[in-house]
């Protein structure tokens, strides 16, 4: 499923276009890139590789208290039984 750009980057694209090939359009690309790239870093996110892995460590840390609390139910049953 193919995101839908941030309304900055349909901004940046627009000034682009219009700017076409003038000397310009490096110096807005820049000023662009600087403004989005500063805006970004006080966002509190992390990278998609770092998202990534913490999933992963999340799901085997649910498979293992899924897995302790099947252990503990066994060891209540055996007290109860005992």
């Amino acid at each position: 499923m193919a995101l839908k750009p941030p309304p900055i980057g349909e901004v940046i694209r627009q000034v682009s276009d219009l700017l076409g090939d003038s000397p310009l359009k490096n110096e807005a690309d820049r000023n662009a890139r600087a403004l989005l790239q500063s805006a970004l870093r006080r966002l509190d996110m992390v990278s998609r590789e770092e998202f990534d892995a913490q999933t992963e460590i999340l799901a085997r840390t649910q498979a293992r208290v899924e897995e302790l609390e099947t252990q503990l139910d066994a060891l209540a049953t055996a007290a109860e039984q005992d």
